[in-house]
């Protein structure tokens, strides 16, 4: 019923066996990215640097065999797993991005979206840059490579200060690794050790996968430049802003195992599920049952507090593929049952609570709730973990415009109906913050798709009319 993932990204500087190491990080992260992954490798060679790369669509398993992985020589290397939210669906738009300069081989894997993307393209374009894909990412090449210093950390700089929104980005130098994050710290990103090597990570369940020491996040607005000698240097370049984490990272993105923004996502998630059982009880529930895989801390929460029996009313099918064949006589909700199949055994003569962690468009809560009234439920009351979704994300998240989200247009006895079940019950974005609130000090998260409290400064309406340079003009109006 959530939104579809965004991207991760993951780094290592300094162990011979770099590639490997990020294909498994690159694994432990697929969730955040199924359309495409890539990786690219820098080699260290008398007195040049040999770069490798491979990119593909599809999953991490699926594009890169032992082959594959065994050409991806040298001891550093970056990869990325995608889901499209700005760029079509094309192998040039599959990052890392991989660039020369002036001072040798750059490449640059990020996670997140810039706001005033489409005004800076349009900006250097009329200075005479060719882009090759359609990705806001490319934007940040471009500025790296235009920006006028010897040394890439400042390059860096010049780009952090040109841009808007979200970035959580890995770029590879010939002798450092570089983890950047924006100002506001909306997409997670972590630093870890593995022996003598250093490792960046989106989520700290790619560090767990490869048995790497959790060190710290990286900083909202930080530069963090790690050496091959192990030497890290930190840098804060822009004017610190008001903290913005994306609240969907422990609803949602992340996984449960995973540590994000200090917190523990599992435990994140059963805090807001029994904040949901305080909220919007059912008395007289006979069973908990989740939304797999999602809802299932949650639905635990709501269970533990509520003191009702937690079942495992649905049952997710984890082998379905990107691509399936649809049976030539029309099966209602297939799709559906395709991942989900309800289990009547549990379900009949039941009052069941179904819990999920949000709500978006609503047809596929409605084909769910289906298909358990016919599994022979007696009632079916929805609680969802967050709030009602009513505005459109701009900093990395695929949603849909406002006009498309369900919660924009009707109100929660309208959805119920269209739903068809007997109850309806979300978060709210009080009992949300109350709840993130508990694991760090003051109100640090982006609550925008609740509310429409998008943080300042970040997203504004630009009429887009090119000037002779960056710096007065257009770039000005689009930092402003």
């Amino acid at each position: 019923m959530g939104f579809k993932d965004e991207c991760g990204v993951a780094g290592i500087i300094g162990d011979p066996s770099a590639a490997n190491l990020v294909y498994l990080c690159l694994f432990a992260q697929q969730h955040r990215g199924q359309e495409g992954c890539g990786i690219a490798s820098f080699e260290a060679k008398q007195n040049e640097v040999l770069t490798h790369s491979h990119k593909s669509f599809g999953l991490v398993a699926e594009s890169f065999s032992s082959e594959i992985l065994s050409k991806l020589h040298g001891d550093s290397a970056i990869g990325h797993v995608r889901y499209s939210t700005q760029g079509g669906h094309f192998l040039a738009n599959i990052q890392p991005f991989y660039f020369k300069s002036r001072l040798g081989p750059l490449a640059i894997a990020h996670n997140g979206n810039l706001t005033n993307g489409e005004i800076l393209r349009q900006e250097l374009e009329s200075m005479g840059s060719i882009f090759q894909s359609t990705s806001d990412t490319e934007v940040f090449v471009h500025l790296i490579a235009r920006a006028q210093s010897d040394l890439i950390h400042e390059r860096i700089f010049t780009a952090m200060a040109q841009t808007k929104g979200a970035y959580s980005l890995i770029i590879l130098a010939k002798d450092c690794l570089y983890a950047v994050r924006d100002p506001y710290g909306f997409r997670p990103l972590v630093i870890g050790k593995k022996n003598d090597s250093y490792v960046v990570v989106s989520e700290t369940c790619a560090l767990d996968l490869i048995d790497a020491t959790l060190i710290r996040e990286v900083k909202p607005g930080e530069v963090v430049e790690i050496s091959k000698d192990g030497v890290m240097n930190s840098y804060f370049p822009l004017q610190s802003q008001s903290q913005s984490f994306c609240a969907f990272e422990p609803i949602y993105f992340a996984r449960p195992d995973s540590k994000v923004f200090g917190s523990m996502v599992y435990h994140q998630r059963k805090n807001l599920g029994r904040a949901l059982a305080e909220e919007a009880p059912v008395p007289d529930a006979d069973i908990v049952i989740p939304v797999p895989d999602s809802g299932i801390p949650m639905a635990l929460g709501f269970a533990e507090f509520s003191g009702t029996k937690f079942e495992t009313g649905l049952v997710r099918n984890h082998y379905v593929g990107r691509t399936f064949i649809q049976p030539a006589q029309d099966i209602r909700d297939f799709g559906v049952r395709l991942k989900l199949n309800p289990i009547p055994e549990v379900l009949q003569n039941k009052n069941v609570v179904v819990v999920d962690d949000s709500l978006v468009r609503g047809t596929t809560a409605a084909k769910i709730i289906r298909m358990i009234r016919q599994a022979g439920a007696k009632q079916i009351h929805v609680r969802i973990g967050s709030p009602p979704i009513t505005h459109s994300c701009f900093y990395g998240v695929d949603t849909p415009m406002r006009e498309k989200l369900m919660a924009a247009q009707m109100n929660v006895d309208e959805i119920r109906n269209l739903l068809g079940c007997d109850s309806l019950g979300y978060l709210s974005i009080e009992g949300l913050q109350k709840t993130l609130r508990e694991n760090l000090k003051g109100d640090r998260y982006c609550m925008a798709c609740f509310n429409g409290k998008y943080p300042e400064n970040t997203f504004t309406e630009i009429s887009a009319q090119p000037t002779d340079r960056l710096g007065p003009g257009l770039l000005s109006r689009a930092l402003s």
